[in-house]
């Protein structure tokens, strides 16, 4: 006579559920980020955020604002600019809506960045980090549902102008979570500003290094990402020497430090 079989136990339930859990769930971190378009070679880039203009045809980069399309063209790489640690000038009455996630000094008032005008944004807590995080990754799916390539975070370095009320640690833990937003977007995802770390192990895949040649950073970069660098200088002497230095290797624009539609483009 045979037997019955009996129920699976726990002991075999927890391995098949684990099984079963990682072929239904979209896999995160550096799995996805294995699948994003790295920095094309070869290609000028074009810094566009103060309004879009048609590229130059040499130009097979291009930066924009997340608030408009990406640049048309075969071929052409698109990168949207995301203020991930700082607010926008033009967007005060949405974080004033939100003052719980705004820095604040020991009166009250939102901590400027006096040279854009700019509230810093509150990571102390996780907490805090999270919500924020939550904001910023609605706009990468925007980036993403528009077609661009990859995600620029600026102000990486925002806890610098800080008065020492953020710490370098809140930072990068708040850079995590962002890069693994930009990831599940299907993004590469661009570290801006905060010279000499090595930011492909929080995983960020390329940087923008903004003036390098002007305050002799730009092997600073290079050094962590090779190829995958984007320079952006402001004066002729720091795009001189970024061309000198780096041009050969990474694509190095010129632009005013309006980055106005009909300004300032040279490349090396």
């Amino acid at each position: 006579m045979s037997s019955r079989p009996g129920r699976p136990t726990a002991a075999l339930l927890v391995p098949l559920l684990a099984a079963l859990l990682t072929l239904l769930v979209p896999q995160t971190g550096a799995a996805v980020a294995a699948e994003v378009r790295p920095l094309p070679a070869g290609v000028d880039v074009d810094y566009q955020l103060g309004g879009p203009v048609a590229p130059d045809e040499r130009v097979g980069i291009v930066v924009r604002d997340r608030s408009v399309a990406p640049a048309p063209g075969p071929g052409r790489y698109n990168v949207c600019y995301v203020n991930g640690f700082q607010t926008q000038p033009d967007e005060r009455r949405f974080w004033q809506a939100r003052p719980g996630l705004l820095l604040r000094d020991d009166a009250g008032r939102p901590v400027v960045d006096e040279a854009w005008g700019e509230w810093l944004l509150d990571l102390r807590t996780a907490a805090t980090r999270q919500r924020l995080a939550r904001i910023v990754d609605r706009w990468i799916r925007g980036c993403a549902r528009a077609g661009y390539d990859a995600v620029e975070l600026d102000n990486l370095d925002s806890f610098t102008r800080s008065g020492g009320l953020l710490r370098r640690p809140q930072a990068l833990a708040y850079a995590r979570l962002l890069v693994r937003a930009a990831h599940r977007a299907g993004l590469a995802v661009g570290q801006k500003n905060l010279a000499g770390l090595d930011g492909t192990r929080l995983g960020f895949d390329f940087a923008v290094a903004e003036e390098c040649g002007q305050y002799r950073e730009c092997r600073a970069y290079t050094r962590f990402y090779g190829t995958q660098v984007i320079v952006v200088e402001y004066t002729g002497r720091g795009f001189r020497r970024a061309c000198a230095e780096v041009g050969a290797r990474v694509p190095v624009v010129r632009r005013d430090l309006a980055v106005s539609p009909g300004g300032i483009r040279r490349w090396c």
